[in-house]
């Protein structure tokens, strides 16, 4: 068997929150310091704190649940709508290919599993090669400030104007 590692998310799993993060930054009016680059009633975007590459970015409903089966269907009709604009926002941006998905609880993967989050990631081609294979961390020759901002500036044309 084989194993894949990732040891440069090791932050992420010692952060300790007694609120959930999620709910702090829905309920917070720290939108730039948060990295969120969209919000509405429902749903708010956000950069991933450990991304897997650039331009990585959640969408998640302001209602704190576990499980879409919660969610009212207009919540959640609203997120995969924004999820739909959010690929073209990443193809605009520059991507070759993208993943989405969510992982549904702890047992399903949730690296935050009591607030269901929707991932959209981006892929490049060569995003991944011998560096993270072999050297155990990832090298961007980009700015994630820069990034930020670039996305925040896309949402205007994807997820406000239309």
């Amino acid at each position: 068997m084989e194993y894949l590692y990732a040891p440069w998310r090791s932050g992420y799993f010692k952060e300790s929150q007694e609120e959930c993060i999620f709910c702090q930054i829905s309920n917070q009016n720290l939108d730039i310091p948060n990295r969120v680059f969209y919000r509405d009633d429902k749903i708010f975007c956000v950069m991933n704190k450990y991304p897997y590459v650039p331009g990585h970015f959640l969408i998640i409903p302001h209602h704190h649940t576990d499980t879409p089966c919660d969610l009212k269907e207009d919540i959640w009709l609203h997120l995969q709508k924004f999820a739909q604009k959010g690929i073209g926002l990443l193809n605009e941006f520059g991507a070759k290919g993208i993943n989405m998905g969510m992982n549904i609880k702890q047992v399903g993967g949730a690296g935050i599993p009591g607030h269901i989050h929707l991932h959209l990631i981006p892929r490049f081609f060569g995003d991944t090669n011998f560096f993270t294979t072999i050297g155990d961390c990832r090298a961007y020759g980009v700015d994630f400030e820069e990034i930020y901002w670039r996305i925040k500036e896309l949402s205007l044309k994807y997820f406000v104007e239309n």
